[in-house]
């Protein structure tokens, strides 16, 4: 396992700070150094290269778009949740993209849509009416603007889907893998139960919120289907829980090895500090991906962090560790250093500088004629997206399909550490079990839905 510590960005900022001049040979007689000469910064990103730069624009193809600026939303909670990754990551992506000339001349504006949770259609309705695009942002009850948005025919770019409603939906081009008709994280499970840990495909369990019951439905049904036991199966109140001992007690009971938590990590850390308390250890715990980071490290604390196994799939995203090897993820701290520097780089973060990437490279293309229609046409030629190394491939142009690349990491009390999970393509495990839903969970918004069809965009 390689130490994935979650720290601050100051050393990548000093060495930044720090660089030094060229200042060549002088042909002068006084030994005085030639003027410096400046560029604009080139706009690489891995193996995507030129996504941002200069340009001659002229018109206003379509709304938001002018012959200086490029107008798109950010989607965000932050007025509820504080957490700020999807308006950094824009922050963070439009300077760098407009110091090296925009696209193709026009700069990025990035409105912050803030939801505050539950103004989700206010400001759909405020990006309808201003915005090109919605690029880089994500909230939790997103279904309650995507009929409004399919409907304004308001491209998505989003970095991240929760609601099945949404999960798809049209004009979206999302950078997740999975589709909605299939179980997303199915050949992680299938890992945890048919090889890390085959001893717990007797007594698997799992504790969701009530307000996500679908959700946990859909991973009854893989577990059932896989051939292993479902021993438990519970919801809890969204709203919260004054006292996790039943639940724990429930679980020893049942003689549950692995566990799914889908929910508030908080409230995970509460439920495990009980089980660690009654000195039951289970084989393994995911507490999904949401708990990626350090707060779920510091709310569970080093004896439960020790004596618990909890691992979770990253969804084949690489991982934002200071110290990684991989070229883009080392780019993007740099960019952080430089444009946020109190600002750490998260899970979400690498998400949503994918899904700027992917709206950058499809806006250049389009040239001068930037249309939502071009925007859309150029999207869907991405068939293996990486974000230019940020996460495993993904098929612009097929988004309902599975997902089949995986990356595990554990929590320890050092920090999120690389699990062995075997890897076979870079650092993810690509070509794993797929599984597509049987039941009726919600589906996606079409086009049809709203009277709209593709021929409308324009």
């Amino acid at each position: 396992m390689r130490p994935r510590a979650l720290t601050t960005l100051a050393v990548v900022a000093a060495l930044l700070a720090a660089g030094c001049a060229d200042r060549g040979d002088s042909d002068g007689n006084d030994g005085a150094a030639p003027p410096a000469t400046t560029s604009a910064p080139t706009a690489d990103f891995g193996d995507l290269k030129a996504v941002c730069g200069p340009g001659d624009p002229t018109g206003s193809p379509a709304q938001g778009v002018t012959d200086k600026e490029i107008r798109v939303g950010t989607m965000t909670d932050v007025g509820f949740t504080k957490n700020h990754e999807y308006v950094d990551a824009a922050k963070v992506f439009t300077a760098w993209c407009n110091e090296a000339g925009g696209i193709n001349g026009r700069k990025i504006v990035s409105d912050s849509r803030d939801t505050k949770m539950m103004e989700a259609r206010q400001r759909i309705s405020e990006s309808c009416r201003e915005d090109f695009a919605l690029v880089g942002g994500g909230n939790a009850l997103d279904n309650l603007g995507v009929k409004d948005r399919v409907e304004c025919l308001l491209p998505d770019f989003p970095a991240q889907v929760v609601k099945l409603e949404n999960e798809g939906s049209a004009l979206q081009f999302s950078v997740q893998l999975g589709g909605a008709s299939y179980l997303r994280n199915a050949a992680f499970y299938d890992w945890l139960i048919n090889e890390g840990y085959p001893q717990s495909k007797g007594a698997v369990g799992i504790i969701a919120g009530d307000t996500i019951k679908a959700s946990s439905d859909q991973r009854v049904e893989f577990i059932q289907a896989s051939g292993a036991t479902m021993a438990y199966s519970d919801l809890y109140p969204g709203a919260g829980v004054s006292n996790w001992t039943p639940y724990a007690q429930a679980i020893k009971s049942k003689g549950v090895k692995g566990l799914i938590f889908m929910g508030d990590y908080r409230s995970l850390a509460k439920l495990e500090q009980e089980l660690t308390n009654m000195n039951y250890k289970l084989d393994w715990i995911d507490p999904n991906v949401a708990a990626y980071g350090p707060t779920f490290l510091s709310e569970a604390g080093n004896q439960a962090l020790t004596f618990q196994n909890n691992l979770t799939d990253l969804g084949g995203f690489a991982e934002p560790d200071p110290a990684s090897t991989n070229p883009s993820v080392k780019k993007l701290m740099e960019l952080y250093a430089k444009y946020a520097p109190d600002a750490d780089p998260t899970l979400g973060t690498v998400k949503a500088f994918s899904s700027w990437l992917l709206f950058a490279k499809a806006a250049s293309a389009c040239g001068n004629d930037l249309t939502r229609k071009c925007l859309y046409d150029q999207a869907l030629k991405e068939t293996s997206w990486t974000g230019g190394g940020l996460q495993a491939p993904r098929d612009m142009s097929a988004q309902d399909t599975p997902q089949t690349c995986y990356n595990v990491v554990k929590a320890t009390p050092e920090g999120w550490q690389t699990a062995d999970f075997k890897p076979n393509q870079g650092e993810y495990r690509c070509g794993g079990k797929e599984h597509k839903l049987i039941g009726s969970y919600g589906r996606p918004v079409r086009l049809e839905d709203v009277g709209k069809s593709l021929a409308d965009l324009k």
